[in-house]
């Protein structure tokens, strides 16, 4: 029977949806146990939330001064210790899961398995290759442990009716003196999280300058939505790059995903391809976004969003 270790992620003594995904991944497996792992200076908050997710059977705490921020090298020991008696690890495919997981994996031994968004037995996946144009099975060797990142955009968040213990894990793991934190650069907003959030407002190459941004901003504001760019917006100076979604941006799968003066580039529409809905916004009616949109709206984007926004009270 297999037995799941998930390494939590958070920040701020908030824990992030992307944990609750990966349980998700972790019952399709049909385990015996599914373990939470939390690493943090002061892992009360985190722990107590991580509890509360269905299917969860414990949920160990590592409290180290060491891990009061999330540095691979620094976690990676003290994770690949506690795998000890699991059969899988599994991390989210964020930018955190993207950083520990391999390292975890080198200390383990094992190769990884990459971007998960389907389960089809203990030791074998599907993933995405090809920027999400085509999807291919690995299968990883019978007798490893299983170490793999789990492709957040394909995986539900699993509910939050559980009462799992919390218990106090000692890790005897030597760390790394080469690494150490210096600082985090983060741009600062009130807005819903772009990886995680439900709605999501993008604008693009259409917007036309940084100060046109701003009527991305607002209409996002109206919904209660997150706000991302495509990578022209991007390149172009209109937004900075922690907004930009698509391949070499963040895989996003909102229940409701809004394209504002965006063509539909190849590499944006990987970002995008697990959204709930797509509505599209473009003055070109051949845009290659409208092939994907549920809904399509052809319109000059400054009288269509004011009009959408007064329509909405």
């Amino acid at each position: 029977m297999s037995k799941v270790l998930i390494v939590a992620e958070h920040l701020d003594g908030k824990l992030n949806a992307s944990t609750a995904k990966c349980v998700t991944a972790a019952l399709a497996l049909s385990p015996e146990a599914i373990d939470i792992v939390v690493l943090a200076a002061d892992p009360a908050a985190v722990a107590a939330e991580a509890a509360q997710i269905d299917g969860v059977a414990r949920v160990l705490t590592v409290t180290n001064e060491a891990n009061a921020q999330a540095v691979a090298q620094v976690l990676a020991p003290q994770v690949a210790k506690l795998a000890d008696g699991y059969s899988h690890v599994f991390g989210p495919s964020t930018t955190f899961g993207k950083d520990l997981m391999p390292c975890v994996a080198a200390l383990l031994g094992v190769p990884q398995v990459s971007d998960v968004m389907s389960v089809e037995g203990s030791h074998t996946f599907k993933r995405p290759i090809y920027a999400g144009n085509a999807i291919i099975t690995v299968e990883a060797p019978a007798a490893s442990i299983v170490v793999a990142t789990v492709r957040t955009a394909s995986w539900s968040e699993a509910g939050k009716g559980g009462s799992a213990p919390v218990e106090a894990a000692s890790v005897q793991a030597e760390l790394p003196t080469h690494s150490r934190f210096i600082g985090l650069a983060a741009g600062s907003s009130d807005r819903p999280d772009l990886q995680s959030a439900k709605r999501v407002v993008s604008g693009g190459r259409g917007v036309g300058s940084a100060e046109s941004f701003k009527i991305i901003y607002d209409f996002a504001d109206r919904i209660g939505a997150a706000v991302g760019a495509s990578r022209a917006a991007v390149d172009a100076g209109y937004v900075p790059n922690e907004m930009q979604v698509g391949q070499t941006g963040k895989i996003i799968a909102p229940e409701l995903y809004i394209a504002v003066g965006i063509s539909g580039a190849i590499q944006h529409l990987t970002g995008i391809k697990d959204a709930g809905t797509i509505v599209a916004i473009n003055k070109d009616a051949d845009s290659a976004i409208f092939e994907v949109a549920d809904y399509g709206l052809v319109g000059d984007l400054f009288k269509v969003l004011p009009e959408l926004e007064a329509a909405l009270g």
